[in-house]
């Protein structure tokens, strides 16, 4: 209840599905051409490879009593497209974003569904919660935020 002694309006969680295509490379630069392929694989060949990523966006908060959303969709996927999507898209990762630089960060899908979380930090649309990602490399990998 809140204080006024009215119950609260009960909160909804919203998911969208966006989509973009980036390549990236793991390696590290102060690790040798055989340390790089014995840590990271295929993904240590020069000059990287790309996936067809899916990204769960998740957000929640109140139902709007008369629109019936808990968040204008036609905002949200601004925001997300100007956040992430502009800056991601058909890029390679590692040359896109300075954090997964040379002697960076790895753009490993941890490391970049922690990056979305911070991009997404900034500018959120009045009354929206960013309460999930989930980030889909493929069929196989996906990294979330927050880990379950």
């Amino acid at each position: 209840m809140e204080p006024s002694g009215t119950p609260e309006p009960p909160r909804v969680r919203l998911e969208r599905r966006y989509r973009f295509s980036a390549s990236h490379l793991y390696r590290r630069p102060e690790w040798s051409e055989e340390e790089n392929r014995a840590r990271f694989g295929r993904c240590a060949n020069l000059p990287g490879h790309g996936h067809n990523y899916r990204l769960y966006v998740q957000v929640a908060g109140p139902i709007d009593p008369t629109t019936g959303f808990v968040v204008d969709l036609a905002a949200l996927d601004t925001w997300v497209t100007q956040a992430v999507l502009d800056r991601l898209d058909h890029q390679h990762l590692n040359c896109a974003l300075p954090e997964f630089g040379e002697g960076g960060l790895v753009p490993s899908s941890e490391n970049l569904v922690l990056w979305i979380r911070r991009a997404l930090a900034e500018g959120e649309p009045a009354g929206v919660e960013v309460v999930g990602l989930r980030l889909e490399e493929d069929e196989d990998l996906a990294a979330e935020w927050p880990p379950r």
